[in-house]
């Protein structure tokens, strides 16, 4: 088991039971498509559903989509929604472009700052920017380490996602770390040495684990101290090889759907919810089923697979 964190970052004292959140991307509002593609539902359409299938709270999605300041706080609390989280790239490896960048991190506090206290605070949910050549190839560095970061570029990352984290930890936010396709933190050995190198706690991503060649329930075992956040997806592993040996770009994985339901893929689903019950895991599950709609889809589709989504885990005591 990796050490370093402990109980208090992994799991905040008086910290809430396990607590069911879902997230813009599963109906296919993300930062690609959002005032790009048709059929992206409105802030309000999608807010609707996902406090009227039974979600405890929702993820942020692209800054100012759900909305800003008082109008945020209203939206979440007319729906009995709690912000489970942001999502936040930033250029670790590159402390020129980082030095640039990481002011506008208080932009995504700031949002925090504004919506009502929840009975978990939201994550500031880190992830790494990525490159260019990255993208090109998603799941390239399980199988050639050489695409991955050299020595120097280690150390200007953990240098620099120190940084970040510090600045969370002013504004009164424990940070987590997203594991994300396409990104110099995607591959289970790219994991395994930022745990190493930094005391950030874990976002358990179990669909982009599968591509990063690791195993869900292995991880929650060996990262257990590590994880304070969790983003539960399903995926097809026949659609995942097939990309990465197709050496096709990462928008592959949504025009190709990789993504599904939770039960119609290939993560053990029953037992990754066994396993963080066994670490006594406790703070947000962020439901994601990252997707683009077709021109054709209508938003109710995407509904309907959330409500599906809440059914499966309330089936299963969550």
């Amino acid at each position: 088991m990796t050490q370093g964190i402990g109980d208090e970052v992994a799991r905040e004292p008086g910290s809430a039971p396990i607590l069911i959140a879902n997230a813009p991307v599963s109906y296919g509002a993300f930062e690609i498509t959002v005032d790009v593609y048709p059929n992206v539902p409105d802030a309000v359409t999608l807010l609707d559903a996902v406090a009227s299938a039974g979600y405890e709270g929702v993820d942020l999605g692209p800054l100012g989509y759900l909305g800003k300041g008082q109008e945020l706080a209203d939206r979440l609390g007319s729906r009995g929604l709690s912000l489970a989280g942001g999502y936040f790239e930033l250029p670790f490896s590159e402390p020129e472009k980082l030095a640039e960048e990481l002011p506008s991190l208080d932009t995504l506090l700031d949002v925090f700052d504004a919506v009502p206290d929840g009975r978990v605070k939201p994550r500031p949910t880190l992830a790494d920017a990525g490159s260019p050549e990255r993208a090109a190839h998603p799941g390239r560095a399980a199988l050639d380490p050489s695409v991955g970061l050299d020595e120097r570029g280690w150390k200007n990352f953990a240098d620099g996602l120190a940084r970040a984290v510090a600045r969370c930890r002013e504004r009164g936010y424990e940070p987590t770390f997203h594991h994300h396709t396409a990104t110099y933190i995607e591959a289970h050995w790219e994991i395994e040495r930022l745990l190493e190198l930094t005391d950030v706690g874990l976002t358990l991503d179990t669909g982009h684990l599968l591509l990063g060649r690791g195993d869900p329930v292995k991880a929650i075992h060996d990262w257990a101290d590590r994880i304070n956040h969790v983003h539960l997806k399903d995926a097809r592993q026949d659609v995942l090889d097939a990309i990465v040996a197709d050496s096709a770009p990462v928008m592959d994985i949504w025009t190709r759907k990789a993504f599904c339901r939770l039960g119609d893929g290939d993560v053990a689903m029953d037992e990754v919810l066994a396993a963080l019950r066994e670490i006594g895991y406790s703070g947000w599950l962020v439901v994601e089923q990252d997707m683009i709609p077709e021109p054709d889809e209508p938003v109710e589709q995407a509904a309907a697979e959330q409500a599906d989504n809440r059914e499966y885990l309330r089936a299963r005591g969550l």
